[in-house]
């Protein structure tokens, strides 16, 4: 695909990363706690996430090994990183979770096509435009980007477990408690944020930041929605807790 092509698909995120913050902020997306009848045909939430985010970790595999960089060393460091997510999100958490609950197909449609297109833009710059000599690994850019996404997995990766404990415990939704959730609702949201925006620097790419403001722009009205629903259905809702940023928002 032509360097003229591949910005075209760049600036498209950027376009999708609006209209989501834009349609967010009047529609919760109906899934999870969310979830709600009038979206059409549905199907097991498990077998959803797996459909919907198994294209961000097998097609960046492939679209990975079409570019001339791909046996290069700092390439598949990058890959590395980039399924230590991915293969947690769409095949790990999806099977350590036990719930009947389901999800309409839209959702997954739309999920697979987001999907597509970022694990093709992002794949695409790191084994084929991007230009990631072996010393890059010792660049502040990436040092600095490898521990804030390395953080933000390990917040996201915990606050997963905390709910799934929760809702074993609870056989439901109940008020989490512990880790980050002492401090905002959302933390596993905020640790995504946290890792993508980690990627976008230790990649210095325009995919990464793409990438960053799309999970922004979709994640943070989540947030929002999510706290909202808490404080609704939990009167004992801690009053100090805030939906994303400590203190803040």
């Amino acid at each position: 695909m032509t360097g003229g092509w591949y910005a075209a698909l760049v600036a498209l995120q950027f376009v999708l990363a609006a209209a989501t913050l834009v349609a967010l902020r009047w529609i919760v997306a109906p899934y999870g706690r969310h979830a709600r009848g009038g979206w059409g045909p549905t199907i097991p939430a498990r077998v959803g996430w797996i459909v919907m985010e198994a294209p961000a970790s097998v097609l960046f595999i492939v679209f990975f090994l079409l570019g001339d960089h791909r046996g290069q060393p700092v390439p598949i460091v990058l890959l590395a990183l980039w399924q230590l997510h991915y293969v947690n999100r769409a095949f790990v958490t999806p099977l350590l979770t036990r719930s009947s609950a389901r999800m309409p197909v839209l959702v997954a449609a739309l999920a697979i096509t987001f999907n597509t297109l970022n694990a093709w833009i992002n794949a695409r710059w790191v084994s084929q435009l991007g230009d990631y000599p072996l010393h890059w690994l010792a660049d502040p850019r990436f040092v600095v980007g490898v521990v804030v996404m390395l953080a933000g997995l390990a917040i996201n990766v915990h606050s997963d477990a905390v709910l799934r404990a929760l809702r074993r415990e609870h056989d439901g939704y109940a008020v989490p408690r512990r880790g980050a959730f002492r401090w905002i609702s959302s933390p596993n949201y905020a640790g995504e944020i946290v890792e993508w925006c980690g990627w976008a620097l230790l990649t210095w790419s325009p995919a990464g930041l793409a990438f960053a403001v799309y999970t922004i722009a979709n994640l943070a009205p989540r947030a929002i929605a999510n706290h909202r629903w808490y404080r609704e259905t939990f009167p004992d809702y801690p009053p100090e807790r805030r939906a994303l940023i400590p203190g803040l928002l």
